[in-house]
């Protein structure tokens, strides 16, 4: 059984995804953040890969990935820190990033590199499905990685089943259509949900985009497996000088002490 399925067939409600960006807030963050995220009670990490032009990315988040790659941070550093991941932590890991520097890498190269180390999926927002579909999603396959894609509450049923069909691990439901950090609507967005649960879909949902806190967690969680923070964390690591116990801190404000 791979570690997200597990995930998901231990704990069917209130699953806690956690992003944080590689390189930041310094270089050699991204393995003590990890840690202190699987202490703390995260049950996964959606680890981002800095882009110059991350397109789903909110400033909050694009801030982040500046000064990431400021640091140094690149995908070869990030495989060459992430070698020694699987030594001490069984946390699942999801990289989430941008077609273009995968591309430039070497997608297969990127892919064996990535569960070399121990990676459990992908999240590429702009992989066009019918590319994942003719050539791409043979290769996630091959290298037994899972892959996720979004969907919105624009998304037509027709499609979500679709692209439901075509992911693996859990399907990411991005909560408006905006960009991350955006102030989420959960009036406007439990509908969304409901819909969505009613659906049962293949692949356990996730929502991302606007939670933030105790209280839109809860509400996020309602009507599917969990939820996605990104933005709220990454701002809370903005001027830490202790990232473990920064991140006790704010996952205790999330979820409670562990």
């Amino acid at each position: 059984m791979t570690r997200l399925k597990k995930v998901f067939n231990t704990k069917s409600s209130k699953v806690l995804n956690v992003y944080c960006t590689a390189g930041y807030p310094a270089l050699d963050s991204t393995l003590p953040i990890i840690a202190a995220l699987e202490k703390n009670g995260a049950d996964l990490v959606e680890l981002g890969m800095p882009y110059s032009d991350p397109l789903a990315d909110g400033p909050v988040i694009q801030e982040s990935g500046a000064r990431a790659l400021e640091n140094g941070m690149s995908i070869e550093v990030l495989f060459d820190q992430l070698k020694s991941l699987r030594a001490t932590s069984n946390i699942p890991v999801v990289l989430m990033g941008y077609m273009n520097p995968v591309l430039q890498y070497g997608f297969e190269k990127f892919c064996a590199a990535a569960a070399a180390v121990g990676v459990d999926g992908l999240i590429l927002p702009d992989m066009p499905a019918y590319e994942f579909e003719a050539t791409y999603g043979a290769i996630v396959k091959k290298h037994g990685l899972d892959f996720i894609f979004l969907v919105t509450p624009e998304t037509p049923t027709e499609r979500i089943v679709y692209l439901d069909s075509l992911s693996s691990g859990f399907l990411y439901a991005v909560s408006a259509s905006a960009t991350t950090g955006s102030a989420l609507n959960f009036d406007a967005v439990d509908a969304y949900l409901q819909k969505l649960k009613q659906m049962r879909l293949i692949n356990p949902i996730l929502v991302g985009f606007g939670v933030k806190d105790a209280a839109s967690f809860e509400l996020a969680s309602r009507h599917t497996a969990g939820a996605i923070i990104g933005s709220a964390y990454i701002k809370a690591l903005e001027n830490s000088v202790d990232v473990t116990s920064t991140t006790a801190q704010f996952l205790s404000s999330v979820i409670g002490q562990k």
